[in-house]
């Protein structure tokens, strides 16, 4: 008797460990003007939705003419502006950046993806001097972006360090 119910108590000692490491904060920051979260957190990682760029000059409906988010190159430094900017938000950098998702599509004036001008932007903010740490990081090459114009789309996954 005393033999199962040493290991009745483990057993429920083990089920008590495994359920609460089992249980995850999960925060969305998110606005209501998007139908999807900037970023979601889910314990001390946080999942940054995919960034565009900024149009450097907006569309002007009247005049037909459409918005102009440049080259790759600056699209991407853009775009990792913004995301540094919701880490810092968020009370991380990009040194906590552990992860990245590049989605590229042909620049229309070159006739296929700007991979140097990604690069020239990327390593300005990651392998630095300032900032030393790389993260992992896949690119892929699509048939397009959500609009004409957009030329590449990153997202990123950063944890936050002890």
């Amino acid at each position: 008797m005393k033999l199962k119910s040493t290991i009745l108590a483990g057993v429920l000692a083990t089920a008590a460990v495994v359920s609460s490491h089992a249980q995850v904060t999960v925060k969305h920051i998110q606005t209501e003007k998007s139908p999807i979260a900037t970023a979601v957190w889910a314990g001390d990682t946080l999942y940054v939705s995919g960034q565009l760029a900024t149009p450097i000059t907006p569309a002007d409906a009247a005049k037909g003419t459409p918005a102009v988010f440049g080259d790759t190159k600056q699209q991407t430094f853009d775009i990792l502006t913004k995301i540094q900017k919701i880490l810092q938000e968020q009370g991380l950098d990009m040194k906590d950046v552990v992860k990245a998702t590049v989605f590229l599509a042909a620049d229309p004036k070159l006739g296929k993806i700007d991979f140097p001008g990604l690069q020239a932007s990327f390593t300005q903010f990651f392998g630095t001097k300032e900032q030393p740490n790389k993260p992992a990081r896949s690119a892929f090459q699509v048939a397009n972006l959500v609009a004409p114009g957009y030329l590449l789309e990153i997202e990123v996954i950063a944890v936050k360090g002890k």
